[in-house]
C-alpha cells in the first residue's frame, strides 16, 4: 500500500496540526490526534488509536460493487468495481479508521451501472478478505424472502465473527422489478412490506418458535439455528433502513436500528432526526434509533480546488442517464403522502450523485470537512457514509487527513453543542449555498 500502510512496517500518516488547513504535515501529530504508529507489529494500531472513543462519530463507505463509480458523470474515475479492487479498498478502509462498508443493490443495468455484483455474496467475499471492517449487505424485500435472508445473514455472521449487518431497502426502480417478474407495489405498501420483513428478521434472530402473522409474511413455530452471534451492544446484526417519506420515518421509529438519510439542507436534516425520534418514542424505543448520513467527499488542498472538481463532475454529467434516473426515482416517491420521498426536492446537479451526496457539503479542505462532520455529529448523526471520485486514492486520503482532524476536534469537546456548531459551520448548509 502507499505511504507505508503495510502490516508490520513503519506507518507515517500525514495529518493536520492546529492552524494548518491543508493537512500537509507529515510529522507525528499532537494535541489529541493519534500519532504515527512506528515499528508496530499490529497493522490496525493506527485505526485502534483513531477509534478508541466510544462516543466517536463513525465512518462508512459505499462499496463500488456496481460499475460506473458513485457519480453519474463521464468524468474519468479511478474506481474499480471488480473483486480485487474492492478487496484492496476494504483492507485500506479498515486500516485507516473506516468501520463499515455499505453494499449497493442492483438487478439490471441502468444509469451507467452496466455490471452489478450481488450484495450478500459480495459482502461475504470482502469479509473473508478483511479482519475488522463490518459489511452492510443490502436486502430488497420481494426478491428476498425473510426466511432465506435470516438464514443467510446468520450463517455469514458466524463465518466472519459478527461483522455482517443489513440494509433493508424498499425499492425505487420500477422497471427493474418488472423486468425480474415482481409486482410493483405502491409506495406505502413497499414500506409496509419492509417493516414486516424487518420484524421477521429480528424475530427469527432472537426468538425460539417464532410465529408471525402479517399481510406479506407468515411464520409458524420456526426456530432458526444457529442464530447470529449476540455480542456486547449488538444482540443481532444491525438493521439499517432509510428514506425521507412519512412511511420511511415511521419504519425508522418503529423497527430500524439505524436510519439512513440522503444529503439535505440543515433544516431538512434536523426535521428528519426530530421526527424519527418522536416516532420512536411512540413505540417505546426512545434513544434506540441511530442516524447515518450520506455524503460525497472531495478533499483537496484548497477549497477552490475541491469546488472545481465538483463543477467538473457536474459539468460532465451524463444528461440522458440522469434524466432517466430522475424519472424513475421521482415517480417512485410521487405517491408518498407528504410528497417528500427520497429525491423529491433534488435538482439535476444533485442527482449526479445518487443519494444527494453533494448536499452534505463534505467538499473542501480536510479542516473544512472535519468541522462540518462534527457539526453534523452535533445534530445527532452517528455514522457518516462516504463516497469518492477516485477510490484508488481517496479512501486512504480520507483516513489519513480527515478522520484524525475529526478525532482531534472530538477530543476538544466539539460535536456536542448543536447551537455552537451551527453558528460556527452551519451557514454553508443554507439553501443555495455552494
Amino acid at each position: 500500500m502507499r505511504n507505508g500502510l503495510v502490516s508490520g512496517k513503519r506507518i507515517v500518516v500525514p495529518v493536520s496540526r492546529p492552524g494548518s488547513e491543508n493537512g500537509h504535515s507529515t510529522h507525528p501529530a499532537t494535541n489529541g490526534i493519534p500519532p504515527a504508529v512506528e515499528n508496530s507489529s499490529d497493522e490496525f494500531a493506527y485505526a485502534d488509536q483513531l477509534n478508541s472513543d466510544p462516543d466517536r462519530v463513525k465512518f462508512a463507505y459505499w462499496v463500488p460493487n456496481v460499475s460506473g463509480g458513485l457519480v453519474v458523470s463521464k468524468i474519468p474515475q479511478r474506481t474499480g468495481w471488480d473483486l480485487k479492487s474492492n478487496e484492496r479498498y476494504a483492507r485500506t478502509a479498515e486500516r485507516v479508521g473506516l468501520e463499515y462498508g455499505l453494499m449497493q443493490i442492483r438487478f439490471m443495468a441502468g444509469y451507467l451501472a452496466e455490471n452489478q455484483f450481488e450484495s450478500v455474496s459480495f459482502s461475504q467475499a470482502l469479509l473473508h478478505s478483511t479482519s475488522r471492517i463490518r459489511m452492510i449487505a443490502a436486502l430488497l424485500p420481494g426478491p428476498w424472502q425473510p426466511a432465506l435472508a435470516a438464514k443467510q445473514i446468520a450463517s455469514i455472521d458466524h463465518y466472519c465473527e459478527g461483522r455482517i449487518d443489513v440494509n433493508v431497502v424498499s425499492g425505487w426502480f420500477k422497471a427493474e422489478m418488472q423486468s425480474i417478474g415482481h409486482w410493483w407495489l405502491d409506495h406505502s405498501e413497499r414500506y409496509r412490506r419492509s417493516r414486516e420483513f424487518i420484524e421477521c428478521l429480528r424475530g427469527a434472530w432472537t426468538q425460539e418458535n417464532f410465529t408471525y402473522r402479517g399481510n406479506f409474511y407468515q411464520f409458524n413455530d420456526w426456530t432458526l439455528k444457529p442464530k447470529p452471534l449476540s455480542l456486547p451492544g449488538r444482540p443481532h446484526p444491525v438493521i439499517f433502513q432509510g428514506g425521507n417519506s412519512n412511511d420511511a420515518r415511521e419504519n425508522g421509529g418503529a423497527v430500524s436500528d439505524v436510519y439512513f438519510m440522503n444529503g439535505n439542507t440543515l433544516e431538512g436534516l434536523m426535521d428528519q432526526i426530530a421526527d424519527v425520534r418522536e416516532r420512536a418514542k411512540k413505540y417505546g424505543r426512545e434513544g434506540q434509533v441511530r442516524f447515518a448520513l450520506n455524503g460525497f467527499v472531495i478533499c483537496r488542498d484548497t477549497e477552490e480546488e475541491a469546488v472545481q472538481v465538483l463543477r467538473e463532475i457536474q459539468g460532465k454529467a451524463d444528461v440522458d442517464a440522469i434524466e432517466a434516473f430522475r424519472e424513475q426515482v421521482q415517480n417512485a416517491g410521487a405517491s408518498t403522502s407528504n410528497k417528500t420521498g427520497m429525491w423529491a426536492g433534488s435538482e439535476f446537479n444533485d442527482l449526479v450523485q445518487y443519494n444527494d451526496g453533494f448536499k452534505t457539503k463534505l467538499i473542501g479542505t480536510a479542516q473544512q470537512i472535519a468541522d462540518r462532520i462534527v457539526m453534523l455529529k452535533s445534530l445527532g448523526i452517528d455514522i457518516i457514509l462516504t463516497a469518492f471520485l477516485h477510490y484508488d486514492d481517496e479512501i486512504q486520503l480520507f483516513g489519513e487527513k480527515v478522520i484524525p482532524l475529526v478525532r482531534q476536534l472530538e477530543r476538544q469537546g466539539r460535536g456536542k453543542d448543536r447551537d455552537f456548531e451551527i453558528r460556527l459551520t452551519g451557514d454553508v448548509y443554507k439553501q443555495g449555498k455552494k
